[in-house]
This record gives C-alpha cells, structure tokens and sequence, in this order.
C-alpha cells in the first residue's frame, strides 16, 4: 500500500507552480482586461446620469419637485409646469431649450448659470419622466 501512494508522489511534477504563468496568461489576463473595459464603459453612463439628475435635483426640483410634477410648495406658489404633462412634453427641443435658457413668465433664465450641453441633458431628463 506503501508502493501505491510512493508511486502516486513521484508521478507528481515536483514544482506545482509551474502551470500557473499559462493559466494566468490563458484565462486570468483576459478575464481582468475584460472587467476592466467594462468597468470603463459603464460609468460613462451613470456619470452622465448622475451629472444631469445632479442639476436638475439643483436647478429644478424647488419648483418643479423631484417627480417633475410642479407640486412642491414654491412650485404650486409660482404655478410651475408639470414637466410629465402633455402641455410640456408635446413642446419641441428648441422650445424647452429656450424656456430653460432665456427664463419664460415666472421661471427664471438659467442659460448664464448652465453650460448648453447641460441645457440639453436637461430636455433629455425632461423627456424621460414618465408622461401623464
């Protein structure tokens, strides 16, 4: 019985690490360059998200509330848009755009405050809301 397990260990390569440089280069390295791509990719989404859901939460949501519904308390003073309403949403780009950027009745003109292209993420988080 001795024989069997002496034999067993003599058939083993004495360096058991030795395998390793191939199974890293064959299936670690691509998995992690694969992770890494991906893990670029995606926070260039969230980030924009996050940046437009960031000036609206600073710019917007006193009037307008979080929901875009125009019912918080300085909203329903001032009579802000519901920005899920048909009325809104049926409008144009160029029309939101212009509304944001120049002020119209109550609301005030934001286009010296936010860059053009944060305008426009504006009008795509506008059109995002769930419609009414």
């Amino acid at each position: 019985m001795r024989d069997s397990k002496t034999s067993a260990k003599e058939n083993r390569p004495k360096n058991h690490g030795e395998h390793m440089p191939r199974i890293l280069a064959h299936f670690v390295a691509p998995a992690g360059i694969s992770v890494c791509l991906i893990a670029l990719a995606v926070p260039a989404g969230v980030h924009a998200q996050s940046v437009v859901a960031k000036v609206y939460k600073t710019n917007c949501v006193l009037c307008h509330a979080a929901d875009g519904s125009g019912n918080s308390t300085s909203g329903k003073a001032l009579g802000a848009k519901d920005l899920a309403s048909s009325e809104v949403q049926k409008k144009p780009d160029a029309e939101l755009t212009e509304v944001i950027a120049k002020g119209k009745g109550k609301m005030p003109a934001f286009g010296a405050k936010l860059k053009p292209d944060d305008i426009k993420q504006l009008v795509a988080y506008i059109r995002a809301m769930p419609k009414k």
